[in-house]
């Protein structure tokens, strides 16, 4: 029998990050309720009436940018919305994923869907066919400026309504002609504003953000756990996350990280066995992970709500008020959301970055037990010495990325766009240092995961014993040199899915934990 899927109401119900990888990944189904096709159609014709009567409306019966003042007629209202598609597909570059412009089309058709757009109810049943029967365009990856909306980008996903460009369909990428052959489909005839509609608008931008929420959710996650299993392996301190310190300073960030530190480390015979110690005090890398981590935490939060109200805003120009109201504004601006991907980037990076110094520290043999390079036999063996080259390239590269691309501004459009946001490049380095970050925490699971056996017979708490466990599952305890590439894979695997934190997560509920951080939802994707 077929699973019943959810439903999400587009243009009503309050679109967020979750519900919008849903209906990316086919657990809910996106719909079109009688209500919006009754705000959409009444927006078509409001569109139509400006038509009749022949008032200059931008983009409706005016040519764009700085033809804005060049007045076009009633007949060609129709090829002016065809003509922008494709004059405005100059996208280059290596396609974005389908996930991603799967993405866009979803965001789109919810800012369309509210009412505001004129756009033709055919034309968004059309785009939801296309998410339903994941037909999905092909769409470059380079091209906006993510300022007049996204505009190559977003010209490119639309070309298959009037049966140009390509798209994924049923594992291949084929023309839109074969496409129409294949489903007995027909281009559309793209009614006045349609074309400006369908391009105006920061999807290709928010499209990133939406990944960027989930996957900088999933390495804050997964960073902390893999930074206790390194505080075990070299015998840290619980002190520095003690909630009495985080009190007094009460960034919620760092207050929810130790409190996760906290309970990962909740029975552990590792730290008992060293509570005494003479070290007085760890480095920076081990004893400010709350800091840290949190700081990114605090990033995280902020990148959340703004791709939040952005999901659920009007981005289009001009916007469709009413009868007597049309305005031609700046909704389509990247800036709130591409600064705020800039400041994600900067967290993702520093993520990598202290990861990066846990794994070097783990290799110096300072800490009792634990060998230099974190092998017995080494001279003839390098142990893990090569693996923190990689980690470091990694992290100098995300160094690299975080020059803010909303920082930057080139004119466009003959100056009638004197001010881009740059937000696309904003988004694609933000997924790219992200992609990195997976890479360096894949291998600080690995030696974390080393350091960690040199404490045997000593055990820790049930959650990171769980994990250390699993990672065994995986990759062996190394005593002599080996294709560390070939562990550095399996571990990428790992973070990249979530492993971690999913073992972690079903571990608590068995054994009936609790997280010892009072900000626990806030900082989960729903």
């Amino acid at each position: 029998m077929k699973e019943q899927l959810n439903n999400f109401q587009f243009g009503e119900e309050n679109l967020t990050v979750s519900k919008t990888l849903a209906i990316a990944r086919n657990k809910t189904k996106g719909t079109l309720s009688k209500k919006t096709q009754e705000k959409v159609s009444k927006s078509a014709q409001i569109v139509a009436d400006i038509v009749e009567k022949n008032e200059p409306v931008y983009g409706i019966n005016t040519g764009f940018g700085p033809l804005c003042t060049t007045k076009i007629s009633k007949e060609e209202t129709k090829t002016l919305q065809t003509n922008i598609l494709q004059s405005h597909s100059v996208g280059v570059g290596k396609p974005i994923s389908k996930e991603l412009s799967k993405v866009m089309l979803i965001l789109k058709i919810h800012a369309l869907a509210k009412g505001y757009s004129g756009i033709q109810l055919k034309t968004l049943e059309r785009i939801l066919w296309h998410i339903d029967n994941d037909a999905i365009p092909v769409v470059p990856s380079q091209g906006s400026v993510g300022a007049s909306g996204d505009l190559a980008p977003l010209s490119h996903l639309f070309l298959p309504l009037i049966g140009l460009g390509k798209v994924y369909f049923k594992g291949e990428e084929i023309e839109t002609s074969e496409l129409f052959a294949k489903t007995n489909l027909s281009s559309l005839e793209l009614g006045p504003k349609e074309g400006l509609a369908l391009i105006n608008g920061t999807q290709f931008i928010l499209a990133h953000g939406v990944l960027v929420v989930e996957k900088l959710n999933s390495c804050l996650k997964q960073a902390d756990i893999i930074g206790a299993m390194m505080i075990e392996g070299l015998q840290g301190s619980i002190k520095p996350f003690f909630k009495e310190l985080h009190e007094l300073r009460p960034f919620k960030g760092n207050q929810h990280v130790a409190g996760r530190i906290r309970t990962l480390l909740k029975g552990s015979k590792i730290l008992e066995d060293h509570i005494d110690c003479e070290r007085v005090q760890d480095p920076y890398s081990l004893r400010c992970i709350p800091q840290v981590h949190g700081a990114s935490r605090n990033t995280w939060l902020h990148l959340k709500e703004l791709i939040e109200t952005e999901l659920n805003s009007v981005t289009d120009n001009p916007v469709i008020i009413n009868n007597e109201l049309t305005i031609s504004g700046g909704n389509f601006h990247g800036q709130p959301i591409a600064m705020v991907l800039d400041y994600a980037t900067l967290a993702a990076s520093e993520l990598g970055n202290i990861s990066d110094r846990r794994i070097y520290l783990a290799l110096e043999g300072n800490s009792p037990g634990v060998p230099k390079l974190l092998m017995d036999d080494t001279g003839i063996n390098s142990g893990y010495m090569i693996l923190q080259y990689t980690t470091a390239a990694l992290a100098s590269e995300n160094k690299s990325l975080c020059f803010p691309a909303s920082a930057d501004s080139i004119p466009t459009s003959l100056g009638q766009e004197d001010h881009v946001s740059m937000g696309s490049i904003s988004g694609r380095k933000a997924l790219q240092v992200l992609e990195n970050v997976e890479k360096i925490l894949a291998i600080e699971l690995l030696t974390a995961a080393q350091a960690f056996e040199f404490r045997k017979p000593l055990k820790s708490g049930v959650l990171l014993d769980k994990i250390h466990q699993f990672v065994r599952t995986k990759v062996s305890f190394a005593k002599k040199d080996r294709v560390f590439a070939d562990d550095i894979e399996i571990a990428i695997n790992i973070v990249k899915n979530g492993h971690i934190t999913q073992l972690v997560e079903a571990t608590i509920q068995e054994n009936n934990i609790t997280w010892e951080t009072k900000h626990q939802e806030q900082f989960e994707i729903f």
